[in-house]
């Protein structure tokens, strides 16, 4: 195990994941696997009147890394938009592939903790995963309020 990568910081957010139990009513869920290392995430989401993240189920089955950033991400995305959302799991990816290039960080708090892990290719599905799984999730829920809005207009 690569200290760089799997320091103290890491490993607290992996063992204390906000959100952590699924949902008995979501707006939508999703469900996405790494196909690189095995990891497993499960998001249910629920959606305010305004569009914004009221709630947040997890099920998460990862790596460290990936329960570190499940965590992180959990731990901020309670009264995000799914644009907003979306926004960030594109900044990550950005992030963790750009190595060598000034910190880009800013993107979403704590995000500097996986700085170490930008040279590590083979980690940034594993740690993309809860971003994009909620991501995913919280898209598919303003789909779903915008159906049912369409619908009770017709």
């Amino acid at each position: 195990m690569s200290s760089a990568l799997y320091n103290r910081e890491i490993l607290r957010l992996a063992a204390s994941i906000p959100c952590h139990r699924r949902l008995a009513v979501a707006d939508a869920s999703a469900d996405r696997r790494s196909p690189t290392c095995g990891s497993r995430i499960i998001a249910d989401v629920v959606l305010d009147e305004g569009g914004r993240i009221a709630d947040l189920g997890l099920d998460v089955r990862a790596c460290a890394l990936g329960q570190a950033s499940a965590s992180l991400m959990a731990s901020h995305a309670i009264g995000k938009s799914p644009a907003e959302m979306a926004d960030a799991a594109k900044a990550l990816t950005a992030y963790l592939a750009a190595p060598d290039a000034p910190d880009m960080a800013d993107f979403w708090p704590g995000m500097e903790i996986f700085a170490a892990a930008r040279h590590y290719p083979a980690r940034h599905p594993s740690i993309r995963l809860g971003f994009e799984t909620i991501a995913e999730a919280a898209g598919r829920a303003l789909a779903v309020k915008a159906d049912k809005e369409r619908e009770e207009r017709a």
